[in-house]
């Protein structure tokens, strides 16, 4: 598929300019939500993307019983990068207040 093609495919979510940014390394960890529209788009498995792009570990070496957090839990919401942002500061507060 062309960078056109798959930018109408996404119903414009991811646009071809991005997507160019994406092959030639200017970005280097696309968001979740860009990530599942992809992964749609080219029947590719999301969380393996996400291993690929640096959000989860890789399954190999994660342990049985270690859980992976689901960095991408709103991912369908179509979160803004502000709103990912938010949400991840908000996470870090309350991890900080649980006691260990």
């Amino acid at each position: 598929m062309s960078l056109r093609q798959v930018e109408e495919a996404s119903g414009k979510e991811v646009s071809n300019a991005y997507l160019s940014q994406l092959e030639t390394g200017k970005i280097v960890q696309p968001s979740p939500n860009v990530l599942n529209t992809l992964s749609e788009i080219y029947a590719i498995d999301y969380i393996q993307l996400m291993e690929l792009a640096g959000y989860l570990a890789p399954s190999a070496a994660r342990k049985a019983t270690q859980r992976h957090g689901r960095v991408a839990t709103f991912a369908e919401h179509n979160l803004t990068p502000e709103e990912e942002a938010e949400l991840m500061k908000y996470l870090k507060f309350l991890r900080m207040e649980k006691p260990p």
